[in-house]
């Protein structure tokens, strides 16, 4: 077999089964790929003999018929995700240097099943970010361009890295994070497909922590059967993870039969905005169709606290976040600054900080802090929270109404230049989140599917909100738009 680095998940575990290949093959072929594609940025840390010794161990045990689906698969693997041994800094100057001497549960349970590790990939510093231009290692890119236009475009973020190294057949897959959409923001720009599971599907165990009542890890695939095959090895109870549910771990891949005749799809009026861009309306437009036309029946909902949503978000992320990054001191481990004579604690802390943290990382702590102190705890947190929960009942009256799934647009647009939105206020590259972070907020499973491309060649994707603990069912309405829609676009490669 040729280009072996362009099969999906299941395409090589049917050949690995068969023996028509073997993953010290897929593996080298994904190795050269990397190899040729420094100009996308996407790969910082390259791990080739960890790959090539997990690649063998692979192949015996498949030989052995003792081989989850999982088994052989070369990932990419975020640089949220503390791997042992292997630099894992969060795309911040302030971890640097600093190689876990554990394994994130995520990992494991990838290794455990069989997974190869060909290395660490970019991101937004402490997932920080909606367009990977905030990262210690400098920007990812995105593999797609506009028509003939060699402008160098965003993949998303945070976990931009991850997209773009899935939409350039780097890697078979990759992990992701998401917190407020970053993992399905990125999907959507680079064509890839994004699940984010209801919040504890996934433990979050060793993963450097943004917001720790949003972040959820989840897959990042070529399309949606792989989704559902590496969900199934990452999901799962973990007593290291106090918020990790003791929920059975469905076969997710059974679920994928296409056939949604009288589910109901939700239309939410309140994702109608003003300023849509017509060929996203379109996109939503046909989506829609494409489901009604697959047996769906749709219906129009209302979740009026959408619009509250963006400045909720962006006072409990940034509160939980500053409260996170206070362990990064200079003192246990990570990046500490020069001192002079004289400086004490004091100074130590400042200098690393103001050394280790990026723009946008020290705006966030600022903000969080800000919103926790004294003074405003009650006028900005603890009326976020309320919020929050307003915007939870929203989607709970929904659901209780009969509504299996709903339809929304993934971004407000297709992937931006890199650089574009430099001299912005901050708020407008926020905007890029107007869709996702309400099931952040929520607390719910979402999934991005590319289904269509700009007039530009470049590629827009819709996403899918299920009920919570209900990947499976969610996974089945992406499997059938997937199928409808017939998106087989790939990046003309440049790098």
């Amino acid at each position: 077999m040729s280009e072996l680095s362009k099969l999906t998940i299941a395409a090589a575990r049917d050949a690995l089964r068969k023996g028509e290949t073997s993953s010290a093959e897929i593996t080298a072929d994904c190795l050269s790929a990397i190899a040729s594609a420094d100009a996308l940025g996407a790969f910082v840390h390259h791990t080739p003999d960890i790959a090539r010794d997990q690649a063998a161990a692979a192949d015996a045990r498949i030989k052995a018929g003792d081989a989850p689906d999982m088994c052989g698969i070369p990932l990419g693997i975020k640089d949220l995700f503390c791997t042992k041994g292997v630099p894992s800094q969060a795309a911040s100057r302030i971890l640097e240097g600093f190689n876990p001497e554990y394994e994130s549960t995520v990992t494991s349970k990838l290794f455990d099943a069989g997974a190869v590790m060909l290395g660490k990939l970019n991101m937004d510093e402490f997932a920080m970010g909606s367009s990977n231009e905030t990262s210690v290692y400098g920007n990812a890119i995105n593999p797609w361009r506009r028509g003939n236009d060699d402008a160098a475009l965003t993949p998303g973020g945070s976990s931009g890295g991850s997209a773009s190294a899935v939409a350039a057949d780097l890697c078979l897959a990759a992990t992701g994070t998401d917190t407020g959409g970053s993992i399905r923001q990125p999907a959507a720009f680079t064509g890839t497909t994004g699940l984010k599971p209801t919040y504890g599907r996934v433990s979050r165990w060793g993963i450097v922590a943004f917001a720790s009542s949003l972040d959820q890890a989840g897959p990042m695939t070529k399309d949606v059967r792989d989704a559902a095959i590496m969900l199934g090895a990452m999901a799962g109870h973990d007593p290291l993870d106090s918020t990790s549910a003791d929920i059975a771990v469905p076969d997710f891949e059974a679920a994928l039969t296409g056939d949604i005749r009288g589910k109901t799809i939700g239309i939410p009026k309140e994702y109608r905005m003003d300023g849509m861009p017509a060929e996203i309306q379109k996109l939503w437009d046909d989506g829609t169709t494409m489901l009604k036309d697959a047996g769906a029946r749709i219906v129009d909902i209302t979740l009026p606290h959408t619009k509250y949503a963006l400045p909720a978000y962006y006072v409990i992320a940034p509160a939980e976040a500053s409260s996170n990054l206070a362990r990064y001191d200079g003192v246990r481990f990570g990046h500490r600054a020069k001192l002079a004579a004289g400086d004490g604690i004091t100074e130590m802390y400042e200098k690393t900080r103001a050394e280790g943290f990026g723009p946008e990382v020290q705006r966030r702590v600022m903000v969080g802090t800000y919103v926790l102190s004294a003074g405003f705890y009650d006028a900005y947190y603890n009326r976020a929270r309320r919020v929050r929960a307003l915007i939870k009942r929203d989607f709970d009256t929904v659901f209780a109404d009969g509504v299996d799934a709903i339809l929304t647009p993934a971004t407000p647009s297709a992937a931006f230049g890199l650089g574009e939105m430099a001299d912005a206020d901050p708020i407008q590259m926020y905007l890029n989140d107007v869709f996702t972070v309400t099931v952040n907020l929520a607390g719910l499973p979402g999934i991005a599917v590319p289904t269509g491309q700009d007039k530009q060649g470049l590629p827009l994707g819709l996403q899918l909100i299920g009920r919570p603990w209900e990947e499976a069912e969610l996974l089945n309405v992406a499997y059938s738009l997937e199928q409808s829609a017939g998106f087989v676009a790939k990046p003309a490669k440049w790098w």
